[in-house]
């Protein structure tokens, strides 16, 4: 019953204009906060002791718009998902930086592409898969139904999925060999054994080790890149930008502090109800100092 309820709201949603997608968005954002006490506390308190506001009123400002964006990025996945890739692209107002995907092109180097949970890394992911062939690494949900819903709207174009586990990292492997480009999300938290502590806003997080490995190995060019979300349902802005990292150095320091400064130019795009900080099964919580 839940599943075919899903798909016909789904359905129904995927029909209306990204505008109004996103002012639902904004009405569902607030409804789910007041509802589930658990998300609100995360986002609350992830969002404060990330210290990027001087004082209290410019936090809840800021809350205020984290709540709303929070609920865009689920009442526009119909739209995403659904819609021909010919509508999707054509809400992306400007793409800045494509140059570094062409010379890494030129230069016949795999592209690592590193996408938050910032903006709609959806609409990206579909972006580029309408331009050259690209694998997104992926990690099924819990509910078994909404996967295929899912995969149907990732895998279109040249877009393809690799699942998050020993299989798919082979599979991005031989594919950034072949010098075409993969997504990953590096702010995603690893299992056991894939992942170091590092510092992400202030406080240790488990961050992947995977995308620092793949760099080294197959030298491929890493980039940095996102799909900001634009008011009013306007669209949205892609940029790119590239990402030197020196793997003498903690890799997945490096992409933290780089994720952080994106996040940072409009941090209620961020998902701040992720439980990012969490410590996965197995994995011994990090030391305190």
């Amino acid at each position: 019953m839940t599943s075919f309820l899903f798909k016909f709201v789904f359905r129904l949603l995927s029909g209306l204009p990204l505008r109004w997608l996103h002012g639902l968005g904004g009405l569902l954002g607030r409804f789910i906060f007041a509802l589930s006490k658990q998300y609100a506390q995360r986002t609350e308190e992830n969002l404060r002791l990330a210290n990027l506001v001087a004082d209290k009123t410019q936090y809840a400002e800021l809350l205020n718009k984290t709540i709303a964006e929070a609920g865009k990025s689920i009442t526009e996945l119909p739209w995403v998902w659904t819609r021909p890739l010919v509508d999707i692209c054509a809400t992306v107002q400007s793409c800045e930086g494509w140059q570094h995907v062409e010379a890494a092109q030129a230069s016949g180097r795999g592209i690592i592409f590193l996408t938050p949970h910032w903006g709609s890394f959806e609409v990206f992911g579909l972006y580029v898969g309408q331009r050259m062939p690209m694998t997104n690494l992926y990690r099924a949900p819990k509910q078994t139904w909404l996967e295929s819903i899912m995969c149907n709207g990732r895998q279109r174009g040249l877009a393809k999925l690799a699942t998050a586990d020993v299989s798919g990292v082979r599979i991005l492997y031989k594919a950034l060999k072949r010098g075409e480009a993969i997504g990953l999300l590096p702010d995603q938290v690893p299992g056991n054994g894939e992942g170091e502590w590092v510092n992400f806003f202030n406080r240790p997080a488990y961050t992947m080790t995977l995308s620092g490995r793949l760099a080294q190995s197959s030298g491929a060019a890493v980039l940095l890149a996102y799909a900001e979300r634009l008011p009013q349902g306007r669209g949205y802005t892609i940029r790119i930008e590239p990402l030197q990292l020196d793997f003498t150095l903690s890799a997945p320091l490096q992409i933290n502090r780089a994720l952080e400064r994106v996040i940072a130019t409009a941090p209620a795009q961020y998902l701040w109800s992720y439980n990012r900080y969490k410590a996965p099964q197995g994995v011994a919580p990090p030391a305190s100092d």
